[in-house]
């Protein structure tokens, strides 16, 4: 609690240090935050000297990598921010101050447990870009090829998880008082975000996401993933391929290259349905300064992608339920959006679906038809939210990684090539991929894939078949008998019927006594013995009820 304390009080002091009030629409505050931030405000006098833009790159900075990631991810929606602010932000995808190149090295022998020089033949100390994770450096092999060296901040760990410990009290103080706050779920909206950052601290497992996705693409001419060099990559350390490609937003050098920049924007989007759909492990840090692009083949130019750290996937139900939403947006199937969200449980089931159909048309119907340029996504975004609001929405965590994503594309997308149609360019793969899910290519896939284990049990086949045949003939053994015994009930029934009540009840109980001791106390009910009970049921029907 106390380290959350000092944590929120460093952020506290930070904000006034870069006057990041000009921010905060300080006429919408009640008075007494506005004469209380006015009076606290005068210690961060000094700091307003710089431009706005600026001034907010370097407090996230200085708050470390969990605001800086933040930052990275508002810098691609220029749509959403001015060109000022924007500008600064996108600072910080690979130019956050480094840490010491013999630090570096320090930490690459010890992981490696080897000197630098029996390592590499050259090692430059001087980075070749600085994340808020980890930065890189160029090296070369002793056997000739030319890499870079991924290395881990030292003591970045104790930083990460201070600051999740705030935010997991922040999240708690939204839920516990706030209305919206209980349905945008802000706890497990950290939890999840806690799993992944903390993930990127293991360059191991960075490596092997790096392989899976290389996988995934192998022999593609959509993406490219650099090799990894095994033997040289440990928990803090990742040495990968050095490639050689332009930066995704150097626009004017992509332009210089003559890039087609329309089919590179088209097919930044195919990639991404790809992943989610086809490989259901996708990119989920597909900033600008993660992504390349190979010019060699301008009219159908390569992406290679890097920094792996973060990875999403959906479950079978989870991209069924999203391609179907999606393809009824496409359609302009309001109807069909809104019993989805009910029938997947992301409004309440009582959700009236016709109110639901007609708010979600309201918001969703303007974006048709129009290029990117002209689509404002902030203010369908924001209309969606009042929407959730009005309808309880609930945030769904496991698609908090795939929205935030969604994100990146466009904002990239809208850089590409702003006159971009999203709706038009992903429709057609979208329902190719239902029309897979239920047609005989799946089914085929789905033979395929149970082939193995039917193979595995047909040395069984003959005791299994050998079995069933002697149980089955026990039943019949069985019915036989106990249909022969209760044709004598039923006789014996007869003739008690009238002058013998007492008899008779005494023969109805022993009855149930032998059909209850002989099978339902065993634990079971064969078909036999069902059969057996109709019986019974059907002789006192006949035999004692009916007049």
């Amino acid at each position: 609690m106390w380290n959350s304390a000092t944590r929120f009080l460093r952020i506290v002091l930070t904000v006034l240090r870069y006057r990041l009030d000009t921010f905060i629409p300080i006429k919408l505050l009640p008075w007494y935050l506005k004469y209380t931030l006015g009076i606290v405000l005068t210690i961060g006098r000094k700091g307003a000297e710089r431009n706005r833009g600026e001034r907010l790159r370097l407090a996230l900075e200085s708050l470390g990598p969990i605001f800086v990631k933040f930052g990275q991810i508002l810098s691609t929606r220029r749509d959403l921010l001015p060109d000022d602010v924007a500008d600064e932000l996108a600072r910080l995808q690979d130019r956050v101050p480094p840490f010491s190149g013999d630090l570096a090295v320090a930490i690459i022998e010890k992981d490696l447990n080897a000197k630098i020089d029996d390592i590499f033949d050259e090692f430059d100390r001087t980075p070749l870009a600085s994340a808020s994770i980890a930065q890189v450096h160029t090296a070369k092999l002793k056997t000739g090829e030319h890499v870079v060296a991924k290395v881990i901040r030292p003591k970045i760990e104790k930083t990460i998880r201070q600051d999740i410990q705030l935010l997991y009290m922040l999240a708690r103080f939204v839920a516990k008082t706030s209305t919206d706050g209980r349905r945008l779920r802000p706890v497990e909206v950290v939890q999840d975000y806690e799993y992944t950052i903390l993930d990127e601290l293991d360059l191991a497992k960075e490596a092997a996401n790096t392989g899976l996705l290389q996988r995934n693409f192998t022999d593609s001419d959509l993406l490219y993933v650099p090799n990894i060099y095994w033997d040289y990559s440990r928990r803090n350390v990742m040495v990968m391929e050095r490639i050689s490609g332009i930066p995704v937003a150097d626009i004017p050098a992509l332009r210089e290259h003559n890039v087609n920049m329309k089919v590179l924007a088209e097919r930044g989007v195919e990639i991404f349905f790809t992943q989610v759909f086809s490989h259901s492990f996708f990119h989920a840090d597909m900033h600008p300064g993660n992504i390349f692009v190979d010019p060699s083949n301008p009219e159908r130019p390569k992406y290679i992608a890097i920094d792996c750290a973060i990875m999403g996937s959906l479950d079978d139900a989870d991209k069924n339920y999203l391609a179907r939403n999606l393809l009824a947006f496409f359609k302009r199937d309001y109807r069909m959006v809104a019993e989805l969200h009910v029938e997947s449980g992301w409004v309440p089931k009582g959700t009236p679906v016709h109110a639901f159909e007609s708010a979600i048309r309201s918001v969703c119907e303007p974006m048709f038809a129009k290029p990117l340029k002209e689509i404002s996504f902030g203010q369908v975004l924001l209309g969606l939210f009042q929407t959730a609001r009005r309808f309880n929405m609930e945030v769904q965590p496991q698609l908090v990684l795939l929205e935030k994503t969604l994100l990146n594309i466009e904002g990239l997308g809208r850089q590409l090539y702003p006159d971009l149609d999203l709706w038009v360019t992903a429709k057609p793969f979208l329902e190719r991929w239902m029309s897979e899910q239920v047609g005989p290519r799946r089914l085929l896939d789905e033979v395929k894939k149970q082939a193995p284990e039917w193979a595995g049990q047909l040395p069984q086949i003959p005791n299994l078949v050998f079995s069933t045949l002697t149980h089955l003939s026990h039943q019949e053994a069985r019915m036989a008998e106990q249909t022969e015994a209760l044709e004598s009930l039923r006789k014996e029934m007869r003739r008690s019927r009238r002058n013998q009540p007492f008899k008779l009840l005494g023969l109805l109980a022993l009855g149930g006594a032998w059909i209850t001791t002989d099978n339902i106390a065993l634990g079971h009910l064969a078909q036999a013995d069902m059969l057996s009970l109709a019986l019974f049921l059907g002789g006192i029907y006949l035999l004692v009820l009916k007049p």
